[in-house]
């Protein structure tokens, strides 16, 4: 089995990270396994973490009053979940749930902001990493809802 550090350094998200920065990062690692349809996290429950999907397919969605929940869109393999863990007040504004059984990586938040906290320089790589997450999000929730109202 690989070590933590060793699944980082070898994902797209991590990709060129330092690897004194990878092996710090890999201290707030663990295993996580979910069922098909079992919820990964809900909206506006706290956002405690984020995920690096190893297997599996998890669905983003968003509650709308009028039709459910509507699909924002689906990860796979080598994918990021999550950027709520983030920013304050540290709330999940989309719901996950795994469509098929899925395996993760779990990025505890408290620690990875304590380490951001502690060294600016990883902080400002995380955060430009996150960036591309949210801008991704954001386009796929914007063509859900152009294409639910438009």
């Amino acid at each position: 089995m690989k070590a933590f550090d060793e699944i980082l350094k070898e994902t797209k998200f991590f990709h060129g990270l330092a690897p004194e920065y990878i092996q710090l990062l890999a201290g707030c690692a663990s295993n996580v396994r979910f069922d098909p349809g079992e919820y990964v996290f809900r909206e506006g429950e706290s956002a405690n973490a984020f995920y690096l999907i190893r297997h599996g397919q998890v669905a983003l969605e968003l509650h709308d009053p009028r039709r459910g929940q509507l699909i924002i869109d689906t990860l796979n393999e080598d994918e990021v979940l999550g950027w709520s863990w983030l920013f304050p007040p540290y709330k999940w504004v989309y719901s996950a749930r795994a469509v098929i059984l899925t395996r993760a990586i779990a990025m505890d938040g408290k620690c990875l902001r304590d380490k951001c906290d502690s060294d600016p320089v990883l902080g400002y790589d995380l955060m430009k990493r996150f960036a591309v997450v949210m801008i991704d999000r954001l386009q796929a929730t914007r063509l859900q809802v152009l294409n639910v109202y438009g």
